[in-house]
């Protein structure tokens, strides 16, 4: 089951909550669906090199809150904020919406599988070995505190012509304990040799119903404020 299922979408209903959250009828559904789509290809896009990490969508009668969390705010900010009014202003022409944009910093990227496995990715397009990025990768996620770690290397490494992958792993990483916080990403290297793969499962210990509760009342309560 852990090699099939995303273990982010595993989680939801227990202690995470979906990335977009909004209620729609009919048509509209279908319009507000491609909508979202589109606002996040377009941050993914805009904001490449910015370490981004998750792009929530919060919807209400007037305006549309995205909260962008990054391991580098200072490169989404800008000088004076003009960086976030540009892409507001871009996403008012594609949508018609009002926007209200929070930058939310990722404390730990060590922490953040997108964010570590976006830094081996780098490492892979600039020819440095796959298999050393991937144990530093490791390490200094369990120096951060993670109690485990794993990435899945997959495609023509080192150029080789049959394809083939690799997994690296230190510490346990429970993927069908549904209260064990575990965070995933899958990010492509494109290389000379055609595009390789990049999973990363990080466990970062328990999340108990008591405590999972509470953050998620917190935070329901901080967005409707």
């Amino acid at each position: 089951m852990g090699h099939k299922i995303n273990p982010n979408i595993l989680r939801i209903g227990s202690f995470r909550t979906w990335d977009s959250k909004w209620f729609a009828k009919g048509k509209e559904f279908t319009k507000i669906l491609h909508q979202d789509l589109a606002i996040r290809k377009h941050i993914e896009k805009k904001l490449k090199e910015a370490g981004l990490s998750r792009v929530e969508i919060l919807r209400s009668a007037n305006n549309v809150t995205i909260n962008i969390h990054t391991g580098k705010p200072g490169n989404i900010i800008g000088k004076g904020g003009a960086a976030v009014e540009e892409l507001k202003v871009d996403l008012n022409k594609m949508t018609g919406e009002k926007f209200v944009i929070n930058i939310k910093e990722v404390k730990k990227a060590t922490l953040d599988a997108k964010l570590s496995a976006e830094l081996v990715v780098q490492q892979i397009e600039k020819r440095i070995s796959y298999r050393r990025a991937a144990k530093m990768l490791i390490d200094k996620a369990l120096e951060s505190g993670a109690l485990g770690a794993k990435v899945l290397v997959c495609g023509r490494l080192n150029g080789v012509e049959i394809a083939r992958k690799e997994f690296f792993t230190k510490g346990k990483v429970p993927l069908q304990t549904i209260r064990a916080d575990i965070d995933y990403a899958m990010v492509p290297a494109h290389t000379a040799y055609g595009t390789i793969g990049v999973k990363v499962w990080i466990y970062r210990g328990m999340v108990f119903k008591r405590k999972a509760t509470e953050e998620m009342i917190t935070r329901t309560t901080e967005q409707s404020l």
